[in-house]
């Protein structure tokens, strides 16, 4: 029995997609999850009662593949077996030329779309980018955006970015929680119970990125707008420049970068 959707890897991310286009109205009967491993298959059944979960992909009107980069060449075989209209592919560091050619995609002029999500998706928080392969129209693009748009934010981009998006978004998150873990050091160091300083260092970090999401202020207008002359926020401010923290992370998006690249051009990469 064809299906109009089915996510192929049902781990945390393909999980997370099919529970945000849920969320977003699509029928629970027009979705197929395929899940190689019986008990994770168990567990989306326990999760998602009234979710088609199958061993092997089934025909279908769009494919997403949600797998490790290991197992894309076994998935796009299955996929291909199967037939499929269109593909949307988020394992990491896997190139549309190779996805199409794992496809075979030249055979019938499939339409291939490759994104970089990050983990925030999983709460639905989530910033990707996608780039369109050799048949891929603005119809299958926009398909594909409107995938990742159920759990998040999505961009356009050439496949050439995918490297920058990876080292800024796919790994950003990483560097934000580096950040948690130094601001609540910092509050237990300055005499803050842990559990206090916990609770103020992770409000302080969404509410700042809710204003600069929301107040469609610059940051530097809003760091401007807390820090007084002589304040306490210009003193921090000082000593973090004096360490170096905005050439830190730039130097962290560049390095990351660069990794991209070299992973991807070995055939493999993780954010």
């Amino acid at each position: 029995m064809s299906a109009k959707l089915v996510v192929v890897g049902g781990g945390r991310m393909g999980e997370a997609l099919v529970g945000g286009l849920l969320a977003g109205g699509w029928d629970i009967a027009e979705l197929c999850v395929v899940e190689k491993l019986a008990e994770r298959r168990r567990v989306l059944v326990e999760r998602l009662p009234g979710l088609r979960v199958e061993s092997a992909p089934p025909d279908a009107e769009g494919v997403v593949l949600a797998v490790k980069p290991v197992d894309v060449a076994a998935s796009c075989q299955a996929v291909a077996d199967a037939g499929c209209a269109r593909v949307l592919s988020i394992a990491a560091g896997v190139t549309l030329a190779t996805l199409e050619e794992a496809l075979g995609a030249q055979s019938n002029r499939l339409p291939v779309i490759r994104a970089m999500p990050n983990t925030p998706a999983l709460v639905g928080a989530g910033a990707a980018a996608v780039a369109g392969g050799t048949w891929a129209e603005d119809a299958d693009m926009s398909w594909a955006e409107g995938i990742l748009a159920s759990v998040g934010t999505v961009v356009r981009v050439p496949e050439a970015q995918l490297d920058a998006v990876t080292g800024l978004s796919g790994s950003g998150p990483a560097y934000v929680f580096l950040v948690a873990e130094a601001l609540i050091d910092a509050g237990v160091l300055v005499g803050l119970p842990h559990e206090v300083s916990h609770g103020l260092a992770v409000q302080t970090l969404l509410g700042a990125a809710r204003l600069l999401g929301e107040s469609g202020e610059t940051p530097s207008a809003l760091r401007g707008a807390v820090t007084s002359p002589g304040g306490t926020t210009a003193a921090g401010l000082r000593a973090l420049e004096a360490r170096g923290l905005r050439s830190a992370l730039v130097e962290a998006v560049v390095a990351a970068t660069e990794r991209s690249r070299q992973l991807g051009t070995a055939g493999a990469t993780a954010p």
